[in-house]
């Protein structure tokens, strides 16, 4: 009984050494997702892109906010001149425009920020696929990410590989940038075609 219980002690151990072997073989790494969306410059230019749509999109819309507060200032100058109807009338006239006005806003923001997301889930997406290629190419069990919704609460330095995914995702960007300029041409070349 004693040799039987030995032998499953000695079993036991030769198991649990295999065991923590392997847990010592397998390579991890993390990967900050706010600095690498921070310093990517896919992401740089999506946003680049947006911020000045959003530019162009509200010099139109404070076109006619400036015509909405002129308007509205003769108002308050003409009420009293004009009469109580006229100024009812008026009155109604410019709460429309400013409801106009506001509805055409979130209107804007509403397009700015769809269009964006789905370049930003584009994007994501094929980071993803990117992180997961170059795991298995390095031969990583397991790769974390952290930032704004971490899954790893800490981890040593040694194992931050955002430079290196930055730096390739870049260089992959950069191959391909061309391509993308030339389509962004033709797709323009077609907006103004149609105007």
């Amino acid at each position: 009984m004693k040799k039987g219980f030995a032998l499953f002690v000695l079993a036991l151990t030769v198991v649990s050494c295999n065991q923590s072997n392997e847990a010592k073989e397998l390579k991890t790494a993390y990967i900050d997702t706010s600095k690498l969306l921070q310093e990517y410059t896919e992401s740089k230019d999506i946003e680049a892109k947006y911020k000045a749509k959003s530019q162009e999109m509200g010099k139109e819309l404070d076109v006619e906010v400036a015509r909405f507060k002129t308007d509205a200032q003769n108002f308050q100058k003409n009420a009293q001149a004009n009469g109580q109807a006229w100024a009812q009338q008026k009155g109604a006239e410019l709460q429309k425009r400013e409801q106009q006005l506001s509805y055409a806003q979130q209107a804007m923001l509403q397009q700015l920020q769809q269009e964006s997301g789905q370049e930003m889930d584009s994007l994501v997406v094929n980071v993803r696929k990117f992180i997961k290629s170059y795991g298995k190419e390095k031969g990583y069990a397991y790769i974390y990410g952290t930032g704004e919704a971490a899954t790893v609460l800490y981890a040593e330095d040694k194992y931050d590989i955002t430079n290196d995914v930055v730096k390739l995702l870049n260089d992959k960007y950069k191959k391909a940038e061309p391509a993308k300029v030339e389509e962004s041409k033709k797709d323009e070349a077609a907006v103004e075609a149609k105007k």
